[in-house]
């Protein structure tokens, strides 16, 4: 008995991570979700949380150091923290990156769920053949789910991110190697197709008008990247936070939330359907097939899942916390990976407030 009371006591404080802060952060407080029109949005204060005032400087002062323009931390869905940089605004639209990846792979869901396409079916099925410059059987064998996944197979490094079909060109069968690769915006090109409408129409009259987000998509370079202001990037991390539920709208099933945001293939165990995940065994990064031990981010919570874009653009969202931390700005230390050690760091000033 003595030893069960232990090992009680010992689950407690892992729970609790000894303090008062996250017993509140996890709390069963209904989730709170704004209004989808106007600026009203609830505030819970630092002090209600029982978070330490004396760290919020700190974090600010890391924050605007490192060049960025906007930064969110939602708790339970109400705005714990929002502080805008160097001249940015709450109505200043920003890109995010990469981490619109993420709203690819949403559509791509809420496509599969009505019955548009189906993600293990061949991305020819739904564009055509000839989108690569690939022989038509190794063509064939890439499907939608391999460009969630990164798996295709198409060759990332010699011919960058240019996406049509002269560059795309064979590297490896599809689903035997993870790069890091442009080609998935060929999903948008799946999804206009199967749905009969253009990709931004889409994308507005499924997503982002039900949630009350703001935004535009603008092509930029070889991509078509998503612009908005921080309050819309966080109204996103909040839907995903209660997995695809936007109050009690289902907008993503469930079921395809829980596969986007789990290991979506055995190669690099950190990556989902274009989310990248926390506390994996190891990880792979872009531009690299070497592998490394350990989580992405040591300092942050194992059970995050994040959209991570170009010049450190960042949502994470923590489950156990019920928390959405949200950044936009400029690179933080110059350079222009979606993945630098400004992470492992803020995470720490972050944890500071809590812990």
């Amino acid at each position: 008995m003595p030893k069960i009371i232990i090992a009680l006591f010992c689950l407690c404080l892992f729970v609790n991570c000894s303090s008062e802060t996250n017993s509140e952060t996890i709390t069963e407080e209904n989730m709170y979700f704004p209004p989808t029109s106007g600026t009203n949005w609830e505030t819970k204060s630092i002090k209600a949380l029982g978070w330490k005032q004396e760290a919020v400087q700190p974090l600010l002062d890391y924050l605007e150091l490192k060049h960025s323009k906007s930064f969110m931390i939602l708790v339970n869905g109400k705005i714990v923290m929002e502080n805008y940089f160097n001249g940015h605004t709450a109505t200043s639209n920003w890109y995010w990156a990469s981490a619109g990846k993420t709203l690819t792979a949403t559509l791509t869901g809420i496509a599969e769920q009505e019955g548009l396409i189906n993600i293990n079916n061949k991305v020819s099925d739904y564009i055509g053949t000839a989108w690569t410059s690939e022989t038509l059987d190794k063509e064939n064998l890439i499907t939608c789910k391999h460009l969630l996944s990164m798996t295709s197979g198409i060759e990332d490094l010699a011919n960058g991110d240019d996406v049509s079909p002269a560059k795309l060109t064979y590297k490896a069968d599809a689903g035997t190697r993870w790069a890091y690769h442009n080609v998935y915006v060929k999903l948008q090109d799946v999804i206009a197709q199967a749905s009969g409408q253009t990709w931004s129409n889409y994308f507005n009259s499924k997503l982002r008008n039900k949630i009350g987000m703001n935004g535009i998509w603008q092509a930029l370079d070889n991509n078509i990247v998503y612009f908005s202001t921080t309050r819309s990037m966080a109204r996103f991390g909040l839907l995903m936070l209660n997995k695809g539920k936007w109050d009690n709208t289902i907008i993503l099933n469930e079921d395809f939330f829980n596969a986007a945001t789990t290991t979506s293939q055995d190669i690099n165990l950190s990556y989902g359907y274009l989310w990248w995940l926390n506390g994996k065994s190891s990880y792979h990064l872009p531009q690299s097939q070497l592998q490394f031990s350990g989580s992405i981010i040591p300092n942050g919570p194992n059970d995050m899942f994040m959209a991570l874009g170009k010049n450190d653009q960042k949502i994470y969202v923590i489950p156990s916390k019920k928390m959405v931390v949200i950044r936009m700005g400029d690179a933080a230390d110059n350079v222009n990976l979606a993945l630098s050690d400004f992470d492992d760091v803020l995470w720490q000033k972050i944890n500071a407030l809590y812990q």
